[in-house]
């Protein structure tokens, strides 16, 4: 009869206290996302993103065209069948830098949307004591706008306590969705990340 190797006998160990540990890090939810504290709020209001950062989305804008900041005047804007959903934000945080936010849109029907792909558009952190500012930008079904919420999440490879950003962007109907399209501008140039010191 074959035995077992003392090196597979320990790979099987290591999982089972990673997997204790785990469970000790979140007792009772360590298979669902109760593990992950949900921070709510509007534009314009600072919500907490893990231990000391912040996240404040500051305007929202519906376009038909998406720019990047070293386009020239000839260039032509990236286009969509649908429509373009330019969310601007501002980050800070403390000494501890936090996970990697990730960001999507999620509609009152649970459609979801990702940022374009087409160009760099993102959420980012400073260094500690400074304030980051930038926009992201998100292709969308016209008929998916009514209550379309900014999610962003850290992307974490332990299954550890964390927050998670929850922003309503403030289309509570398909009137008001509806107004938001016919006002779209026609082109929106990505404005370049900022980064300053924090008041």
């Amino acid at each position: 009869m074959k035995l077992y190797r003392p090196a597979t006998i320990l790979v099987g160990i290591l999982f089972v206290l990673i997997g204790g540990l785990t469970r000790l890090a979140t007792p009772e939810h360590v298979f669902d996302e109760q593990n992950i504290m949900i921070s709510k709020g509007t534009i314009g209001e600072p919500l907490q993103f893990g231990k000391e950062a912040s996240i404040t989305v500051v305007r929202v804008k519906l376009v038909k065209g998406v720019l990047e900041p070293t386009a020239s005047s000839s260039e032509k804007p990236i286009e969509t069948d649908g429509i373009f959903v330019a969310v601007e934000w501002q980050t800070s945080r403390g000494p501890e830098k936090p996970d990697t936010p990730i960001a999507t849109l999620t509609s009152d029907s649970d459609a979801v949307f990702s940022p374009i792909a087409m160009i760099y558009s993102g959420i980012e952190f400073g260094a500690a004591g400074f304030t980051v500012s930038g926009s992201i930008v998100f292709e969308v079904d016209p008929t998916e706008l009514q209550g379309l919420t900014l999610d962003v999440r850290p992307q974490q490879f332990w299954n550890v306590l964390n927050r998670k950003v929850s922003v309503d962007l403030g289309i509570p109907s398909e009137e008001s969705a509806q107004k938001l399209i016919d006002n779209a501008a026609e082109e929106y140039v990505l404005p370049r990340s900022e980064t300053r010191v924090s008041s």
